[in-house]
């Protein structure tokens, strides 16, 4: 093939694929907010596995990456745009938030005393940011399927106390390491 033909080809062949992995298997996300630092720093980007719960159940403590359930309608053109942007990690959906799971289908969570509590018990949270505080909350037990997820950074976090637990059918999956830039690189 000539090289004019061959170059547009290749280029087409790798977007392709690269939506392809974004749909089915791994996903790229931008940090667009400060909710869960420390641990993700705006500007941060992870990767997402998307099959990490086709397979085993999430666990507290897991961080991820759910939809909000907040789509707006958009042109054809306007999809496949995002879609090939967030295939290559420059942004992230504008609908899909990233959290903490910090309470499991079943169980009575509360915050009082700015101190989360899971079943009566006080939840150890070395991950918050340091100047944390919480208004009290609760109790409340959680439906089947349904997860109580929160920021590291809970003064910044629109979160499970606000809009509800969050059903597992919502989960995108669930991030395992930071990519960029360089000197975060660290697994989640």
């Amino acid at each position: 093939m000539p090289l004019w033909v061959e170059v547009p080809f290749l280029l087409i062949f790798a977007l392709v694929i690269a939506v392809f992995i974004k749909t089915f298997f791994l996903q790229a996300f931008f940090i667009p907010s400060g909710s869960m630092e420390n641990t993700l720093l705006v500007n941060d980007r992870i990767l997402v596995n998307k099959l990490a719960y086709q397979f085993g159940d999430p666990e507290r403590g897991d961080v991820v990456v759910f939809d909000s359930g907040q789509r707006s309608d958009e042109s054809l053109f306007s999809g496949i745009r995002r879609n090939l942007v967030e295939a290559v990690g420059l942004s992230s959906p504008q609908s899909d938030f990233i959290k903490r799971v910090v309470a499991l289908p079943g169980e009575e969570i509360q915050i009082r005393g700015n101190l989360v509590f899971v079943n009566g018990v006080r939840l150890d949270e070395p991950y918050l940011h340091f100047d944390t505080y919480m208004s009290d909350f609760g109790p409340v037990v959680l439906e089947n399927n349904h997860y109580f997820m929160m920021g590291d950074h809970r003064n910044r976090s629109r979160d499970s106390r606000v809009s509800g637990a969050v059903h597992i059918d919502r989960f995108v999956g669930r991030a395992f390491v930071i990519v960029w830039p360089p000197g975060n690189w660290s697994g989640l």
